[in-house]
């Protein structure tokens, strides 16, 4: 029985995300949730008191597999960290170029409770992108990058940047170009940690 109930709750939210990432969570109805997922409305508020609880799951689905492939990105990528870095960047610039592709369903779901700053969807989508932000500055830190929490903040600003123009423009271009600047931040971050090693040493020996 709980496993059944477990299937349908996963029926319900999977057919939530194709229809709000598609079409945005204001134009999609309950309705047509239900309908998408095979079951009845009463069904569906079974599972969920609310459409706010069903948007909130439905971003919780997108967590950790968004993560996931960031990190998949990044640890597929042949090369040293600014090249690793860029090549979320270019792995992005090539989804974004899919006729179904549509942005960030973080963001775009943000935009659209953008006056309802304590709604669980917001809070959910801004502890996703902290997760990126610190894993960004945790690996930054590990390769001795000068002033890694901020280099990781400059990061998800050129990423989140680039799903917004991306999205307006309809040119995967614009992602590259801000993956090339991403990884020449890595490399100046790199440098100057490099620099002030060099620096520190010469004044011990001195």
């Amino acid at each position: 029985m709980a496993q059944a109930e477990k299937s349908t709750r996963d029926t319900i939210v999977a057919a939530a995300a194709k229809l709000f990432y598609a079409e945005g969570i204001r134009a999609v109805s309950v309705d047509a949730v239900a309908e998408e997922a095979g079951v009845t409305k009463r069904t569906l508020y079974y599972h969920f008191e609310s459409k706010d609880e069903l948007i909130a799951a439905y971003l919780e689905g997108r967590d950790q597999p968004n993560l996931k492939l960031f990190r998949k990105w990044y640890g597929e990528a042949e090369g040293d960290l600014p090249i690793k870095v860029e090549a979320m960047f270019v792995n992005l610039a090539r989804a974004a170029r899919h006729p179904k592709w549509k942005g960030c369903g973080f963001l775009r779901t943000s935009a659209e409770l953008a006056n309802m700053p304590g709604h669980p969807a917001i809070r959910i989508g801004a502890a996703h992108k902290k997760k990126f932000e610190a894993w960004m500055a945790e690996t930054f830190a590990e390769a001795g990058a000068s002033e890694p929490a901020t280099l990781a903040k400059q990061i998800l600003l050129l990423l989140d940047g680039s799903f917004a123009v991306v999205l307006l423009h309809r040119d995967a271009s614009y992602m590259e170009m801000a993956g090339k600047a991403a990884a020449t931040l890595v490399q100046v971050a790199l440098a100057a940690s490099g620099a002030k090693a060099s620096s520190e040493h010469a004044s011990a020996s001195f």
